[in-house]
């Protein structure tokens, strides 16, 4: 199926998709524990039996089977070379029993149960292979076009996209699974997964699973505004409830097809039904849905760039944007040592500091000599992508170091810069272009910088018409103003201005400008900065590479905003200046205070700096801390206020998991000098974890496991599809009065009711046990008998220190 035609089929109508596909195989006599893909290959007739009644339903995609066909989960069930096999086979099964020839097959990508890299241990590149090598296989077997869904985090979603990509030139969706707060597990927002992925090629985007499709339609209707691709919700029958110990979905068909009509309101273009979701479920959604026209997306680009947690919208009904200039090594001679040294600590510390003064992006350049500057820039984008919200503008004059770094970017990121110069609009624009990266143009060409006005506009049209050829349209793209020093020419301003004004007014794009560049050479340069931004401001710049810890610069610009009416209802500005805590604000201006020992180690652990963490412990003992008072007063109180701001979601899983690994160096830092009995490791509290009978998903578990040991707990993981007689036989040998139970699929969460009756039956009254996972909650705990329900990691750390207290 060529895009053209997914195109114009979406445009048509709403695109129905098919519903829940393991609860239909258990209906058919698949028991637990086996590998479902080899299962539905082994039997093909009721593959073909539930793929048929969905088409007959009115899907017109359905999903080949190949959830967790990718290499690494077909590694579990040791059945790892055999993927290329059972990918292709199953595709070809699908295809050719089809009893519609208008339904089409999508090949299903779903995750690998790792984090991708720079959130986890497995490389960019080694999950982009996992996945072309199961796209191929799909490929060979005929599928129509690929589905990415289930993605918990953003970065496994571009490694799936780009492998497709890179395959083939088939249709690709790609949906997200969001909870109650609307994050993934590794806390992306619908809106910055959407920016990274409509920008990177995804033909469409959306949600599935997790919640029901009342939540799905506030989601697609707040991102519909940005959205320039079809938008997609399969939501699950509600929520999974223990009826006669068995899972169910109690959302009757009519009920779920009562929410079609609000959906399409919303934007979706493509609907369809995930857990607890039937062939009925499905027609009745069709049915309700065909009275209804479907809203196409409601522009063609959108001016915006994303990290892994968060968008900055540019324009010029925007905010004025600062683009922080400070992590560049011309000039700093500090920087320089330490990015020699391999060191990335004050690469972190401007990144929070120019976050703090009120960058809303970061420019990263590495353009130094006797460094790599490839590597240091791919470990830059790597720890800034987890310890800052702010999205990365890429720096450099090589092409080769700008493709390295957009290719592993969790995000849509900007580059600075492309130019007419032959290298730049031959190497770098493509490599923007396949990355779906915005870019600051620069009007300069081989001959050097045009003089005047009139020439500068000649070169930048011709830059922007070669970029349309990739797809670009205005709303991808700033134009630098080439601010040069009025010291050498005072006519140099002008000409800049007069270059604003009509990319403003005229042209129609961003405008950006590297503020300081005009002062240079003059006395006092604080001034002539501030008089020509006012001036550039008032003939339409928005953006500017500067330094936000600038207090004059800061504050004219939320002015500005508000004169202009950029800054909706004054809210940015009074937040800033309004009442005694805002008047009393300062920027700037004093030197800051001298930050005690013990306040270093706090910041280290809650900043999840594990660099300093050492190096800010031996000064606290210099200081004639003791260990204990290290302990008492620095770490445990900062490893709380993480967790704190992890519960009210300002922080999310990568900080979480990099605090909790900044106190555990402290931790080990320390150990020689914590003699005392309650510190030893014989006396730390046993959890024993395990993942139920039956269930293969281990990763929230893993997440949980790893969190209790940087809490001093002591762990013993069972791992994964663990019998209850197991669980119980661990627990009697370890001596552990505390259990946690993992389950992800409704199938398997009966069976830690089973856990729990068996302990009960063996007299382990004084086991205390705590479930978890995506398909249970509270209710299904009390319903069980278990003692808790933890929502989260941090709260399943909460709970076991609740526990062994």
């Amino acid at each position: 199926m060529s895009k053209s035609v997914f195109d114009q089929l979406v445009r048509t109508k709403t695109i129905i998709l098919d519903g829940a596909t393991g609860t239909e195989f258990i209906k058919r006599g698949m028991p637990q524990g086996v590998c479902p893909e080899l299962w539905a290959l082994e039997n093909p007739q009721a593959v073909n039996e539930i793929h048929n009644a969905y088409a007959a339903a009115g899907s017109d995609i359905v999903y080949v089977p190949t959830f967790g066909a990718n290499r690494l989960k077909l590694e579990e069930f040791g059945l790892a070379e055999r993927t290329v096999e059972i990918n292709r086979k199953l595709a070809e099964s699908v295809k050719a029993n089809l009893a519609s020839e208008k339904t089409m097959a999508f090949g299903d990508l779903a995750p690998t149960g790792q984090f991708v890299e720079p959130f986890g241990d497995l490389a960019f590149e080694s999950a982009v292979e996992v996945y072309k090598e199961q796209v191929e296989a799909l490929v060979e077997g005929g599928v129509d076009g690929f589905a990415i869904e289930t993605m918990m985090d953003i970065q496994e979603a571009r490694a799936a996209l780009i492998a497709v990509k890179e395959t083939c030139d088939l249709p690709v969706m790609v949906t997200m699974t969001f909870d109650e707060h609307q994050r993934t597990l590794t806390g992306n927002d619908p809106l910055s997964a959407l920016v990274t992925l409509q920008a990177l090629g995804a033909d469409a985007f959306g949600c599935n699973c997790s919640t029901g499709p009342e939540n799905m339609i506030e989601l697609i209707k707040e991102i519909k505004p940005y959205a320039t691709i079809p938008l997609l919700a399969k939501p699950n029958a509600g929520m999974p409830k223990l009826i006669n110990n068995k899972t169910v979905f109690d959302m009757t068909p009519d009920e779920f097809a009562g929410f079609a009509e609000g959906l399409t309101a919303a934007g979706a273009n493509i609907i369809g039904g995930c857990c607890g979701t039937t062939p009925e479920h499905i027609a009745a959604q069709a049915v309700t849905a065909a009275r209804f026209i479907p809203v196409q997306p409601l522009r063609q680009a959108v001016g915006a760039v994303s990290g892994a947690r968060g968008t900055c919208l540019m324009g010029q009904d925007q905010p004025f944007r600062v683009i922080g200039e400070r992590i560049n090594p011309t000039g700093k001679k500090a920087l320089q040592a330490e990015l020699r040294e391999g060191s990335l600590a004050m690469v972190k510390k401007y990144a929070a500091e120019q976050e703090s003064g009120g960058a809303a992006i970061l420019d990263v350049n590495m353009g130094l000599s006797g460094i790599d500057e490839k590597d240091m820039m791919l470990k830059s984008v790597s720890m800034l992508a987890q310890a800052s919200v702010l999205p990365l503008c890429i720096d450099s004059t090589r092409s080769d170091v700008i493709e390295a770094a957009l290719r592993l970017y969790p995000g849509r990121a900007l580059v600075n810069s492309i130019s007419l110069e032959k290298d730049r609009i031959l190497e770098t624009l493509p490599i923007a272009a396949k990355y779906g990266a915005m870019f600051i143009l620069l009007p300069l060409t081989d001959k050097g910088i045009p003089d005047t006005s009139a020439k500068r506009i000649e070169v930048i049209k011709a830059i922007f018409a070669e970029a349309q050829k990739y797809g670009y349209q205005r709303e991808d793209i700033t134009v630098d103003a080439l601010i040069m020093t009025i010291s050498s020419n005072q006519e140099a301003a002008k000409v800049s201005l007069e270059v604003i004004d009509w990319c403003a007014s005229e042209f129609g794009v961003n405008t950006a400008c590297g503020l300081s560049n005009v002062s240079f050479g003059m006395p006092e340069r604080k001034w002539i900065n501030a008089g020509f931004l006012g001036m550039a401001l008032g003939q339409g710049l928005n953006m500017a590479i500067a330094n936000p810890s600038s207090e004059m610069l800061m504050n004219l610009i939320y002015a500005a905003d508000v004169i202009t009416g950029r800054d909706h209802r004054m809210r940015r500005y009074v937040e800033k200046f309004g009442g005694e805590a805002g008047a009393c604000k300062k920027v700037g201006g004093a030197a800051a205070r001298e930050i005690p020992p013990l306040e270093k180690v706090f910041n280290c652990v809650v900043e999840g700096d594990e660099e300093s963490i050492e190096s800010c412990i031996a000064e606290a003992m210099t200081a004639g801390k003791t260990a204990k008072e290290i302990v008492d007063e620095s770490l445990i109180p900062a490893i709380n206020k993480v967790g704190d701001l992890y519960d009210c979601k300002k922080y999310f899983l990568p900080q979480l998991i990099m605090g909790a690994d900044t106190m555990r160096k402290g931790f080990e830092v320390l150990e020689p000098h914590l003699v005392s009995k309650e510190n030893s490791a014989d006396n730390k509290a046993v959890v024993i974890l395990a993942t139920v009978e039956g269930d293969i998903h281990d990763i929230g578990k893993n997440i949980v496991a790893l969190m209790l040991r940087n809490y001093g707990f002591d762990v013993v993981d069972l791992g994964k599809d663990v019998s209850a007689s197991r669980i119980i036989a661990a627990v009697k040998e370890h001596d552990a009065k505390i259990v946690g139970l993992s389950a992800l699929m409704t199938t398997t969460m009966i069976r830690m009711e089973d856990v729990i009756r068996l302990a009960k039956a063996e007299g382990l009254d004084n086991v205390r046990f705590l479930i978890g996972g995506a398909v249970v909650d509270q209710n299904f705990a009390d319903q069980i008998g278990a003692d808790a329900y933890a929502a989260d990691a941090m709260d399943s750390v909460r709970i076991a220190q609740r526990f062994s207290s």
